[in-house]
């Protein structure tokens, strides 16, 4: 598959511009998702979906994709499909290092992943990129969660925060032999309805860079895809529509939602006016940018 970028600049602008929130830290998303279901297998990238008794009930692509997030503003990036046999875990190791090269090694500081991606070769890449490492926790490392979740079951919350209208129950601990590297974190979250969330993170932010309340605040940035990102792009924008299943045709018509998406986001959550001339209505934009990418008109010499 071409190594395709949805649109870094787009991004750098954005940060050059100070688009996102005041924050210390700019985080990236990854997460998997499934698009454009049909009854046939018609290309080498249709991967098949089945039922609880392993029957084939139709086919469907899946792809990876990777968005700002934590910052205020969501912003999806670039995406990358599964191939044949392909899995989320190899797609995301494909993604990440082509977009740290298209937007450079200083534009974030973190990467938020589901709890997949909690394995040493993940984390030693990200490293390498530039990258902290917040993963979810999970049954993924056994003995990890196993042994975190022993010792603050024992153990009364390390700290107790409102966030918004729920209360929050921390743990954080990063002594837990043989991981001295990482650091695990656990969030009871109390809604005003009486439901209670619970999760495990691990994370190789070390504690005199990130508070346990701030890596509150990242894990839960991961939502952002979710919401944000696949929600939005499925229900309003035809994420799911496909004109013809053909590769390039496939990716080519994600980046352009990706790249829809964003000019959306900068000119309604955003509206990056800054300058001298006039506040714009949504159509005016439109016609400009249709307007950009014309043809110049060429001034014909006057020869008489």
């Amino acid at each position: 598959m071409k190594p395709w970028c949805a649109h870094p600049p787009a991004a750098r602008e954005a940060k050059r511009h100070k688009a996102f929130d005041p924050c210390r830290f700019i985080g990236l998303v990854l997460d998997g998702t499934a698009v454009a279901r049909s009854h046939e297998n018609v290309c080498d990238l249709c991967r098949p979906y089945r039922n609880k008794k392993k029957e084939i009930l139709g086919y469907h692509h899946r792809l990876v994709m990777v968005s700002v997030a934590g910052t205020g503003l969501t912003l999806p990036l670039d995406v990358e499909p599964y191939g044949p046999g392909d899995s989320e875990y190899n797609a995301a190791r494909r993604l990440l290092p082509r977009l740290v090269v298209n937007l450079g090694r200083r534009f974030a500081d973190y990467v938020v992943v589901d709890g997949e991606f909690a394995r040493a070769p993940f984390l030693h890449e990200a490293n390498d990129l530039g990258l902290y490492v917040v993963a979810r926790l999970k049954g993924n490392l056994p003995e990890l969660f196993a042994a975190a979740e022993k010792r603050f079951s024992r153990q009364p919350p390390h700290q107790i925060f409102r966030h918004g209208q729920d209360r929050v129950e921390m743990w954080d601990a990063d002594d837990f032999d043989p991981w001295e590297t990482l650091r695990v974190i656990r969030y009871r979250q109390y809604k005003p309805d009486g439901t209670v969330h619970e999760a495990y993170w691990l994370t190789d932010f070390p504690r005199h860079r990130v508070s346990s309340r701030t890596l509150f605040r990242l894990a839960k940035s991961r939502w952002e895809i979710e919401n944000q990102g696949f929600n939005d792009a499925k229900n309003r924008y035809g994420f799911e529509h496909l004109c013809h299943h053909e590769r390039h045709s496939l990716l080519a018509v994600w980046l352009l939602t990706c790249l829809a998406l964003t000019i959306e986001r900068l000119y309604c959550v955003r509206y990056l006016h800054r300058g001298t001339h006039p506040v714009r209505a949504a159509i005016d934009l439109l016609l400009l940018f249709q307007l950009s990418l014309g043809r110049p008109v060429v001034t014909v010499p006057d020869s008489s």
